[in-house]
């Protein structure tokens, strides 16, 4: 974590000091009064509920010891003899401080943003590197104008590579964070639909997403997915510095990077990476998350392994030892045995089309089940969005459709026109109570079943996979 005089704090923070000694030492960040801490610099944000300034007593009495504080606000009489560093914006202060300590450390960002895949890109890509260097990574989703100055204070002297996620929700968001992060190697996963009602188009996620590339210096990487023509489309329009090096991933072969020999089952996935123009590869690895589109986000982690020196032996090594964030693809057992997909995160019609092709390509089960909720934040195109969800889970791509949520009564309806049989039997429904959605799939199902589960994060359709899971 990040360990410097009250001084320097002031200085790279762009604040001024008022109390306290310039010369002693400040260890860590708290954003949290009510955290027990030793030592750390309080920053108090601002939200619409909430103003951490209010929290500024408890705040010392957990710990610390120095405190990042608005202009203009009076300072407590009762802590007027501790060090606070005046500034505009609080949250403005905590970005300053964030990239100026970037700026002092010998460590090598990769920054990874995209519609889908983000989370699980950087769980893959850390344990690649972690093989052979002391690397830190985003934890959780704290991928934005919070959480991403957070992490970076995170790292201590001895890191050698942070690999920091980036979210976003609209224009300019991802440029922030890359100007904080200022990464070596960015990476974008791919382009989906999320986000559609801020964004307006996929053009205009693309666009959103090659923002990361305003953050990388003369000298950086851009490794994109090349399977998406605007990302192709997007980079031909842009005036990128003539330093900056453009390599792709994905799963045509036109690729630098791409796949071979795939193989899929409910514990994961197997693939030899092809590498373009060379003869060597790497050959049958495996990965602990099912799907093509996790094989696509694999070939990121290795690209970017590969242009940081990791050995093709630490690559299947850093594989088999992957912990992966929860809730993406994620197999478990129902109550009798059947097989459980838990892929509740988060969704968008790139995501569950994903998730659809997964089920379609396992064979050996009884019955395979599709359970959606709404997928949010689509804008005005939702309910076609939905409609063509539901037209996609066509006949031997699932024996049985559940759906929660208004918009996913579109998909049901839709589903139903392709799987008749089904319908007719009674597997495709819809329902408007979730709990009664989960006692009635388990009601119908077997040992010999398999369940995917998915919707947005507002949707908790994780709720489903624990009342299937509970014995």
């Amino acid at each position: 974590m990040i360990k410097r005089t009250v001084g320097q704090l002031a200085s790279m923070c762009g604040g001024a000091r008022k109390g306290g000694r310039p010369e002693e030492i400040i260890s860590g960040i708290m954003t949290d009064g009510r955290l027990a801490g030793s030592g750390e610099l309080f920053v108090p944000l601002v939200g619409d509920r909430f103003d951490g300034h209010d929290y500024v007593e408890q705040a010392v009495a957990s710990g610390a010891k120095a405190i990042m504080w608005q202009r203009g606000r009076e300072i407590p009489a009762s802590l007027a003899h501790l060090p606070f560093l005046l500034v505009k914006d609080t949250l403005e202060g905590l970005q300053a401080l964030a990239a100026a300590y970037r700026n002092e450390l010998m460590a090598r960002v990769i920054g990874i943003t995209g519609s889908n895949g983000k989370t699980t890109t950087k769980d893959m890509t850390a344990a690649l590197l972690s093989t052979q260097y002391r690397v830190l990574k985003t934890e959780g989703n704290l991928n934005n104008h919070i959480g991403l100055p957070l992490t970076i204070l995170k790292m201590d002297e001895e890191t050698e590579v942070a690999v920091l996620e980036m979210g976003m929700s609209g224009f300019g968001e991802i440029e922030l964070l890359t100007k904080i992060a200022q990464p070596d190697v960015a990476i974008i996963t791919n382009i989906g639909e999320a986000h559609m009602l801020q964004l307006g188009s996929r053009n205009g996620i693309a666009k959103a997403k090659l923002e990361i590339t305003a953050g990388l210096g003369d000298d950086g990487i851009l490794l994109f997915n090349g399977d998406e023509p605007l990302l192709h489309e997007g980079l031909e329009a842009m005036h990128l510095p003539e330093g900056i090096t453009l390599r792709t991933f994905g799963l045509q072969s036109s690729n630098e990077w791409s796949a071979a020999d795939i193989g899929l089952s409910t514990d994961g996935s197997t693939f030899s990476a092809r590498y373009k123009d060379a003869d060597t590869g790497l050959e049958k690895l495996h990965i602990s998350t099912p799907g093509r589109h996790n094989i696509s986000n694999a070939l990121a982690a290795i690209a970017a392994a590969r242009v940081f020196g990791v050995k093709p032996d630490n690559i299947a090594t850093g594989y088999q030892g992957l912990q992966l964030t929860g809730m993406r693809i994620e197999p478990s057992k129902a109550y009798n045995g059947a097989t459980i997909l838990n892929d509740a995160y988060n969704a968008n019609p790139t995501a569950v089309r994903a998730a659809i092709d997964l089920v379609s390509g396992l064979s050996g089960f009884g019955r395979r089940w599709i359970v959606l909720g709404d997928m949010l934040d689509l804008g005005p195109e939702e309910e076609s969005l939905h409609r063509e969800i539901g037209e996609y889970i066509t006949k031997g791509k699932a024996e049985a459709v559940a759906t929660f949520g208004a918009l996913a009564a579109i998909t049901v309806e839709a589903a139903a026109k392709n799987l008749t049989e089904a319908a007719e039997a009674g597997y495709v429904r819809h329902f408007e109570d979730k709990n009664e959605l989960a006692q009635w799939v388990r009601e119908q199902l077997h040992p010999e079943d398999l369940v995917l589960v998915k919707g947005s994060r507002g949707m908790r359709m994780e709720q489903v996979v624990q009342a299937l899971e509970k014995g």
